[in-house]
């Protein structure tokens, strides 16, 4: 209410309080009415601030770059033999034993035969190792969203394809960066999955890894969440000793993520998403980094159209050769 109304406003009410006729209480009422009104037009020019966490929303994440660390899972991606191959197939009606099709049924959906859980880029849960511990859907969601370290040491690996991280590469990645966060994730960055989806992969007996004390320095001196490697196991040692420390102990790892050269070594977050299948050993994962709004990889929010989203040049169909849609 402007001020002009307001005064008006209080001429009429001095008016009407003169009057002899007028009893005291309908003179509080007005004078109650009049403050009211005044209240409500001063609050109601006042914009509404926005809760603290949608503020960070506008003010942080919708203006990050986002990259993301996950492959693609497909048919033929690398694997351990020890699971074997997987299968797509398009979903089956099983009243007529014909698959679903956009031309007769309106959608199209497809059947998975997965052959693990361990497939493609992963977050292990300790209970793959020790069923004391918790599986898949029994982590808390409290993963969701963490500070995310990346540790290089794709020169070293260039020199030696075996070579594992070390407890001093983490501290010369200290000395140049800052201690390590508490509850952040620590990826290590080897390139190893620039050969990917090469499935010879996976039959590599010498792929870059991370020490046994490197995993202890890391969660027992600095509490990290988890880290993560670009590999599909921990080590190349015979009994996978740093894998078998991590899990059997309760510690998750990621395995299997990608793209680690194109996110910045500190100041990144990291969004973790992955299914909860119950009772579920491996996890199906997502990851992706949510770097600083100056960082040259990565897309912002709206630069490509998120909904609807954006229409295809070509339809997806399936490739019988393949097992799988393609455009």
């Amino acid at each position: 209410m402007s001020q002009f109304y307001q005064i008006h406003l209080k001429q009429k009410l001095d008016r009407f309080l003169r009057q002899p006729f007028q009893k005291p209480f309908w003179g509080i009422v007005c004078l109650i009415l009049l403050f009211s009104i005044s209240f409500v037009s001063v609050n109601a020019a006042q914009p509404l601030r926005q809760p603290p966490l949608w503020q960070i929303y506008q003010q942080s994440f919708k203006n990050a770059k986002y990259v993301d660390l996950t492959h693609t899972i497909a048919p033929t991606i690398p694997v351990w033999s020890g699971f074997g191959s997987s299968k797509f197939a398009p979903a089956i009606n099983p009243k007529t034993g014909e698959p679903y099709i956009y031309q007769k049924d309106g959608f199209e959906a497809t059947h998975y035969d997965l052959s693990t859980d361990q497939l493609g880029t992963q977050l292990d849960p300790p209970a793959h190792w020790n069923p004391d511990y918790p599986a898949i859907d029994e982590l808390p969601a409290t993963f969701a969203v963490r500070p995310l370290v990346i540790i290089p040491i794709q020169d070293k690996v260039a020199l030696d394809p075996n070579y594992h991280l070390s407890v001093k590469d983490i501290q010369d990645w200290e000395r140049k960066h800052g201690r390590i966060p508490q509850g952040s994730v620590v990826f290590v960055r080897s390139d190893w999955s620039k050969a990917w989806p090469n499935p010879e992969l996976a039959t590599r007996t010498k792929f870059p890894g991370v020490k046994l004390e490197a995993l202890k320095f890391l969660h027992l001196e600095r509490q990290i969440l988890f880290h993560g490697h670009e590999p599909l196991d921990t080590d190349s040692t015979p009994t996978l000793e740093g894998e078998a420390w991590l899990l059997q102990n309760g510690y998750a790892q990621a395995e299997g993520v990608a793209n680690l050269d194109q996110v910045p070594e500190t100041g990144a977050l990291i969004s973790i998403g992955y299914p909860k299948f119950k009772g579920g050993l491996g996890g199906y994962a997502r990851y992706i980094a949510i770097c600083p709004p100056n960082w040259k990889y990565g897309v912002r929010v709206g630069q490509i159209p998120e909904s609807p989203l954006l229409k295809a040049d070509k339809p997806l169909h399936w490739d019988t050769k393949l097992g799988v849609r393609v455009r």
